[in-house]
């Protein structure tokens, strides 16, 4: 910002660039939990994960960009390897939904920092992460529930299976 004061608090910045983390690890998280899908041939679940973690690389940089935007300085950090296999593909489903538990509470603490130091730009911002996390835990919920009514029947996974494969990568970043 050409030596004038920054835009954006110190606190906000760091709050930021971590949940940028969070993001990019909940894509490699997706993309760990779609590469076990793979290997139990349920192509179609594996569609839907990798569909995911292509939402979640979108999430990071809305972030990013916002950041850079308010003259904040982007600074990007190890990403946690995380695991590549489950017991089952309900708990597979079962765990992104806790895991979509855990992204909205991390965006809440980031509303509450928001608007502790009165960042209403930042705040205004968050309220499209609010309410995506409400359809992120939403869908997750659902899909987990499925797959644990269905259980072990192998034509209920199947008929799941070819459900999940129509799912579509689109922006939803770029619509507001």
């Amino acid at each position: 910002m050409g030596g004038g004061e920054m835009m954006i608090s110190e606190k906000i910045e760091e709050a930021i660039n971590k949940q940028i983390n969070e993001e990019l690890y909940s894509a490699y998280l997706y993309l760990a939990m779609a590469a076990d899908l793979e290997k139990r041939n349920l192509k179609g679940a594996a569609n839907w994960m990798k569909v995911q973690a292509q939402e979640e690389l979108t999430h990071a940089m809305k972030f990013f960009d916002y950041l850079n935007e308010r003259g904040g300085r982007v600074k990007l950090m190890e990403i946690r390897q995380p695991p590549f296999e489950w017991k089952s593909v309900a708990e597979i489903f079962r765990e992104a939904n806790k895991h979509e538990q855990y992204i909205t509470a991390k965006i809440n603490e980031l509303m509450d920092l928001a608007i502790g130091e009165k960042d209403h730009a930042t705040a205004n911002m968050l309220q499209w992460f609010i309410e995506e996390q409400v359809e992120e835990e939403a869908s997750t919920d659902e899909i987990a529930t499925k797959f644990e009514m269905i259980g072990e029947d192998g034509r209920g996974v199947f008929m799941l299976d070819r459900e999940l494969a129509a799912r579509k990568f689109v922006d939803e970043t770029e619509e507001g």
